[in-house]
């Protein structure tokens, strides 16, 4: 039997999401939450399904959604891979600097 308890931590590596997050910056992430455009959070691709990414969610697509990093110049995302699941959404940042994610 596996535990889906609704909160879980993740840890940002790279430099995909920066300014918004940098790498070593560690989440907190809420499974199963409401997702709307304009969130950061946790998804596997469908095309890579061994890759657990932080973005942000650019609109809905296809049954899953167009994910996006807010680096313009890293584009490991859903324009290289397609659509992506989202797992949870990021709702707080723990480390390095504490506060809520927008």
């Amino acid at each position: 039997m596996r535990w889906h308890l609704p909160l879980f931590a993740v840890l940002v590596s790279g430099p995909s999401m920066v300014p918004t997050l940098r790498h070593g910056d560690a989440l907190l992430v809420r499974r199963g939450a409401r997702v709307r455009t304009g969130d950061v959070v946790v998804a596997r691709f469908r095309s890579r399904p061994d890759l657990l990414v932080v973005k942000r969610v650019v609109r809905p697509e296809r049954d899953g959604w167009w994910i996006e990093g807010d680096n313009e110049f890293v584009q490991d995302d859903s324009r290289s891979y397609g659509v992506a699941d989202v797992i949870g959404r990021a709702v707080f940042r723990y480390y390095p600097s504490p506060g809520r994610l927008r």
